[in-house]
């Protein structure tokens, strides 16, 4: 029997941490101590009085059966009220919030909600490749905006011609931003929010880094703006926050009609997020956020360790303001895929090439912050020895 994949599954590219993972498997074979600096996966462990609520809620049977596709009332009230508190943003749980198995889920099913064949969804890039995977799943196409370090790595609206605009349905933004780690202000929001309303567009921004920043500062959600709850929705996780990655939890929130096209995919693809992890989940937005707190303290303190030993080196890189990511220029002579197999097998140091996550990403490489700052130590001790 022949088995033929269909022409989607054909045109996909190679999912860029599949592949890292596998070249990092062919080092370690070789014997090779490697230092992994490449998927951004928390390494803290989950916060104890979330893992304790799990606990408890596992031992009710009541959770033990099917959930409800939009989420529980219970979660979806708890986000609502995380929103109020932390951005000063009123949701209605009801219609204005639906529980999703992790957002990336969420973000690779929008599309099928609002992208027809042939419609185009406009995705700032380099970025999380989701966005344009699931637009291309979904029978569209994606044009793609380049962030540039010239425009502080956010995307130039006024260069999308008219008529990719006007044939426009969804715009995919991230800020604070994988891979650049770049931030974006109130300004920008409103110039995204009016670029919208002209243009008859849904702004789908994926707010997963908000509660990692460092300095003083705090990132703002686009729905604090005013008008952005007419044009968009806001995905999040509570995966980095609050160091869950395993635990595939998160929610979108916005526009009313928005979030009901989401849930109707929802609805007819998964039968929702298991109630006891949704339960912890209540447990970790209502408690204290000290435990944020702390992520960010030691977060902040391996940014500071890898930073200024790279800036030594004479890297061309800046401190980020937020996320757990560095994104750090490769150095002049150099691709990003050179680089990064230069590292790889010559310092046993696994870092993602910035062209993975798209064609203006050439250049850079990004580096997570998820090993102990005596690792991130060795692994720029390593790279003072290469030559390059």
């Amino acid at each position: 029997m022949k088995i033929d994949k269909a022409d989607r599954v054909k045109k996909l590219p190679p999912y860029l941490f599949k592949e890292i993972d596998r070249v990092k498997a062919e080092v370690i074979e070789r014997g090779v101590d490697v230092i992994d600096l490449g998927v951004g996966d928390p390494d803290l462990p989950t916060p104890d009085h979330i893992i304790e609520s799990l606990k408890e809620a596992v031992d009710d049977p009541s959770t033990h059966r099917y959930p409800s596709y939009s989420g529980m009332n219970d979660f979806k009230e708890a986000v609502s009220r995380w929103y109020l508190k932390r951005f000063g943003v009123e949701l209605d749980p009801t219609t204005e919030v639906v529980t999703l198995i992790g957002s990336k889920e969420g973000i690779a099913h929008l599309p099928l909600a609002f992208i027809n064949d042939g419609d185009i969804s406009l995705v700032a890039s380099p970025c999380y490749p989701v966005y344009h995977t699931a637009t291309m799943f979904a029978g569209g196409s994606s044009f793609f905006l380049p962030l540039k370090k010239e425009n502080r790595f956010l995307p130039v609206l006024d260069d999308i011609p008219e008529e990719i605009a006007n044939k426009a349905k969804l715009l995919f933004i991230n800020y604070p931003n994988n891979p650049t780690a770049a931030v974006a202000d109130q300004e920008f929001f409103s110039k995204v929010i009016e670029f919208a309303n002209a243009y008859n567009v849904i702004v789908c921004h994926d707010a997963a880094y908000t509660e990692l920043a460092y300095d003083g500062y705090r990132p703002i959600s686009f729905l604090e703006v005013p008008g952005a709850k007419e044009v968009g929705i806001e995905f999040h996780s509570l995966s980095k926050t609050y160091n869950m990655t395993g635990w595939r939890l998160g929610f979108a929130v916005g526009n009313s009609e928005v979030i009901s096209g989401l849930g109707q995919i929802k609805s007819n693809i998964d039968s929702g997020a298991f109630n006891a992890i949704q339960m912890a989940g209540i447990t970790a937005l209502d408690s204290s956020q000290e435990c944020v707190k702390r992520n960010c303290e030691i977060y902040k303190e391996r940014r500071d360790v890898l930073v200024e030993g790279l800036q030594k080196i004479g890297l061309g890189i800046e401190k980020p303001l937020a996320t757990f990511y560095v994104w750090c220029e490769v150095p002049q002579g150099y691709t990003s895929a050179r680089f990064a197999s230069l590292l790889l097998k010559e310092a046993g140091i696994v870092v993602t090439p910035g062209n993975g996550f798209g064609e203006p990403g050439e250049g850079y490489i990004r580096m997570a912050l998820t090993v102990d700052k005596s690792r991130l130590e060795e692994a720029v001790s390593r790279m003072e020895k290469l030559s390059f």
